[in-house]
């Protein structure tokens, strides 16, 4: 969790900066880092770590010939495509959201700090963030992955992370992804595309 927190760290950054300009290549690193937590968790959640790698592997691929966010917005609003599924700002827009879930699992676990169950604050971020944005049958997938959560001290244990260090990465995450969620929303706004779809 340590090298999350750092590489959002970078990203919180470059968006801090006077002309915040975040490439493709930076955001969707810092963000494949999430893939050995899904690794950890892909009983639970099998089908979630399918769609964000596959989101993940878009902007990836979308890194090799679009430099920052902003220009990989403009050229699929230029193509007509902005909201279409399958596009990089959609798929952006995705990644946002598992970015917000997963600060508010943090912010979660970091509030009940001592309760070993994952379920009640994967729980109150899923249903904060996601729910709203998902269909019915991916509803109820999600309710069936969160009630087979392991215990917290197994992930940690699979992790490599003690439950000392583990408390400190999470507060960093959560205070590094806060600009790098409000720049990426800002983005979205000033493009008129909202952030609600």
């Amino acid at each position: 969790m340590e090298t999350v927190a750092d590489a959002f760290k970078g990203l919180a950054a470059t968006v801090n900066s006077r002309k915040p300009q975040v490439t493709v290549k930076q955001f969707s690193d810092a963000c494949s880092l999430f893939s050995g937590l899904f690794g950890i968790l892909d009983t639970s959640f099998k089908f979630a770590k399918m769609d964000y790698v596959g989101k993940l592997n878009d902007l990836a691929a979308a890194s090799r010939s679009i430099s920052t966010l902003e220009e990989m917005i403009d050229k699929d609003i230029e193509a007509g495509c902005v909201k279409k599924y399958g596009s990089h700002t959609r798929n952006l827009l995705k990644v946002k959201q598992g970015l917000e879930m997963i600060k508010v699992l943090c912010e979660e676990l970091l509030a009940t700090e001592g309760d070993d169950s994952l379920k009640d604050a994967a729980t109150k971020a899923y249903n904060q963030v996601l729910f709203p944005h998902h269909q019915y049958n991916i509803q109820k997938a999600c309710a069936t992955g969160l009630n087979s959560l392991p215990s917290k001290s197994l992930v940690l244990l699979l992790l490599g992370e003690a439950e000392e260090t583990i408390n400190v990465h999470l507060q960093s995450y959560v205070t590094a992804s806060t600009p790098v969620i409000a720049y990426l929303d800002k983005l979205f706004l000033s493009k008129n595309l909202g952030i609600d779809w």
